[in-house]
């Protein structure tokens, strides 16, 4: 601890805790965690795979890496932005330093996949082959498979003066070709095929030990020449583009929202490039051709050493008969007050209800709609969807519930990133069952999480509320960590209520009892909660913050945070994803930890906790801590009152705070080490943990978890633990 009991509020030494050199670029962050990603693909304790998704999610999150942040960057050069960031780095600065990053950690990626991940598939007869290592048999099957299956779907689009060079979609897997043209003194020409998506990725072949497979770019280029006959092929290669993805929707002048999200979908295909992929060892010619024809700078072409778009290890990995090979099945268990079919209106008046996904299971939120659906006592049902399912049953059951003469009020975020197609369809069909359906508001977004459940009762009208941090989606509830409270209580349900009002009419300035809303309210508060910690130190009473998110960007925050360090509040921090934040830094940071962990979870909930001078208080929130979240979003933060409530979270913080598996710690220069446990020290990882736990005495006893729960250590080779 530093400075404790320095003096007043007012005494406090003026300090700029904003330098440049103080804080961490939010993309560079973000890259950072994405190597924590990476991390687990090269992590041997992982079932190999497991080891393969986490590459697949590598791929898969540059991709949307490059779509909206790069895309971002490039809308702000054409739009002649110079100004620096927080860091001091200019757009174009910025860009420069995420093409070095994504260049060593493709680099990593693509050594691990060689040299480390092929070699161990083939141990366990998995055979990803190369044409090169076709036998007679096997060639002469995709020979036929290609002429019978493939070349019908194929288009081979050549470019001449009389054909200009075609779009080549946004992700789509194509195949690069150079054709001698016999022309004199003519250049070769070009031509692309797409590679069908609406083949398997990997084509499975009969192989003599285990399972064979190629990829289906490989069979297109063993016999590209027949889509060109006649003609002599000089060099093909696979290459891959990706695009602009960051819509620009003008809210203001948008009469239907819905339509003018549609048409901007559209766009998508058609944004600026942002990166050109292919293969390590193509034409100098092809390459130079498709960089021009994409107006891209060198530095955003990635030459990679194996298979573009990992993202086909997803198939592999979806594929029966490899389940020894992954992590041991987990059956989210139902906790006991919800068990045996009990009544959940029943059970969540006698208390109010907490569930820890994915340990705990999602069904009883959705029986739970789907009760209220049927049941002639609920009068209304009001919910805010973000991301849902592509088969949801709980747009089903509101769907039903509506039928049935309920008033059912739906806002359906469109303009959830990546998922908007998707939530537009569902909006059309909810409207069409008869729903009540809100789009959102005009220049926010409502990520809240938030259902209200209105039912006539012997005593009266009461209200039923579902707060989370996470979304009402039930396949990613199976992988992602997050927490609900089911309550009943008289001013949370007076608040639910308010907050649809807000949404649905034009009440100006709510009132709330308990919940802190965004962004009219949460910034403020969360600025006294944190400011009140550092006055409490400064009077020398105890002071400490513990917060679990995922994100950390917002400066104001992190100035309020630095402030507290200095002033003695000693702080511990876990975040996810991108860190802006530096620990460690001498009379700014020293009191502050800062922790990522990244598992076969999703580390999803929010949880905030605050000493407060002895009389703790402990939050669950929708919101990271970053300006979009404050300032832009409708959002909901939630003090747990219930003593066994706030009990159960504050152990949930804990055991994450113990984690010396996963968990890796967060260093002042922005990089993550991960230190194992030493000597006698247990080793803990918090999600082995709350699954045993859960199994063990069911998810409503923390205290009763057996020490046998903590796994005994292992010591590796010494290394470099504190770089």
């Amino acid at each position: 601890m530093q400075h404790m009991g320095a003096g007043s509020w007012e005494e406090m030494r003026p300090m700029d805790y904003l330098k440049p050199e103080y804080l961490i670029n939010r993309e560079l962050s973000w890259l950072e965690f994405n190597q924590r990603v990476l991390d687990e693909a090269a992590d041997m304790s992982n079932p190999l795979m497991e080891r393969l998704k986490f590459l697949a999610i590598v791929s898969s999150n540059l991709d949307e890496f490059f779509m909206v942040r790069v895309g971002s960057l490039n809308d702000q050069i054409n739009a002649g932005f110079v100004r620096p960031d927080a860091t001091g780095l200019t757009p174009v600065a910025q860009l420069e330093k995420i093409a070095q990053r994504v260049d060593m950690m493709v680099s990593d990626e693509y050594s691990l996949w060689s040299e480390k991940v092929v070699p161990e598939l083939r141990q366990e007869g998995i055979h990803i082959l190369s044409p090169g290592e076709l036998n007679r048999h096997q060639a002469a099957y995709l020979s036929e498979y290609f002429d019978s299956v493939v070349y019908p779907v194929l288009t081979p689009m050549a470019v001449d003066p009389g054909r200009p060079f075609p779009l080549i979609h946004n992700k789509a897997l194509n195949i690069g070709v150079l054709i001698h043209n016999t022309a004199p003194n003519e250049q070769d020409i070009f031509a692309t095929v797409q590679v069908p998506p609406v083949f398997p990725r990997l084509v499975e072949l009969e192989g003599t030990m285990g399972k064979a497979f190629i990829l289906l770019e490989d069979v297109i280029s063993m016999f590209i020449d027949r889509l060109f006959a006649g003609k002599r092929i000089k060099a093909a290669c696979a290459y891959r583009v990706t695009r602009n993805g960051d819509l620009a929707i003008d809210e203001d002048e948008a009469e239907d929202l819905l339509i003018e999200i549609e048409k901007s979908l559209k766009q998508r295909i058609r944004g600026q490039a942002v990166r050109l992929e292919v293969s390590r060892g193509s034409s100098r010619l092809l390459v130079k051709i498709l960089q021009e024809k994409l107006e891209l700078q060198e530095d955003y072409v990635f030459l990679v050493d194996g298979p573009l778009d990992l993202t086909f290890l997803y198939e592999l990995y979806d594929m029966a008969g490899f389940e020894e090979l992954k992590y041991k099945p987990y059956v989210p268990k139902v906790p006991g007050c919800l068990a045996d079919g009990r009544d959940i209106f029943e059970a969540i008046r006698e208390r109010d209800i907490l569930l820890h996904h994915p340990y705990e299971s999602f069904e009883p939120i959705v029986d739970m709609i789907r009760k209220a659906a049927r049941d002639p006592r609920v009068l209304a049902i009001k919910q805010t969807l973000y991301r849902v399912s592509g088969k949801s049953p709980i747009v089903r059951a509101l769907a039903e519930a509506a039928e049935n003469g309920k008033q059912v009020t739906v806002l359906v975020e469109l303009k959830a990133r990546f998922d908007e197609e998707n939530n537009i369809q569902w909006a059309k069909s909810l409207e069409k069952a008869g729903c009540h359906v809100i789009y959102g508001l005009v220049g926010l977004k409502t990520h809240a999480k938030i259902t209200l459940i209105v039912r006539m009762e012997d005593d009266g009208i009461n209200r039923y509320v579902h707060l989370s941090t996470g979304n009402y989606n039930d396949e990613t509830a199976r992988m992602y960590t997050d927490i609900g409270l089911l309550s009943c209580n008289k001013y949370i349900g007076e608040d639910a209520s308010t907050v649809f009002n807000a949404l649905t009419g034009y009440s100006e300035k709510p009132r709330f009892n308990k919940l802190v809303i965004a962004p009219i309210m949460l910034r403020r508060h969360l600025s006294y909660l944190i400011d009140r910690e550092t006055r409490n130190a400064l009077e020398g009473k105890p002071a400490y913050i513990k917060a679990k998110l995922n994100a950390l960007v917002d400066s104001d925050i992190i100035e309020r945070l630095y402030r507290a360090s200095a002033a003695g509040v000693s702080i511990d921090l876990l975040v996810r994803g991108m860190c802006c934040l530096r620990p460690g830094l001498e009379g700014v940071s020293e009191n502050i930890r800062v922790r990522s962990i990244v598992g076969r979870y999703l580390e999803h909930s929010r949880i905030y906790c605050f000493c407060n001078g002895g009389s703790e208080e402990v939050f669950i929130s929708s919101a990271d801590w970053m300006e979009r979240n404050m300032d832009r979003r409708v959002e909901i933060l939630i003090p747990l009152e219930d003593q066994e409530i706030r009990k159960r979270v504050r152990h949930i913080l804990d055991i994450y705070l113990k984690d010396n598996v996963k968990a890796r710690r967060m260093h002042k220069d922005g990089k993550y080490t991960l230190k194992p446990p030493s000597g006698d020290e247990m080793r803990l990882s918090a999600q082995d943990y709350f699954m045993d736990e859960t199994a063990a005495n069911g998810p409503e006893k923390p205290d009763a978890v057996p020490e046998s729960l903590f796994r005994p250590v292992t010591i590796p080779p010494a290394g470099n633990e504190d770089m």
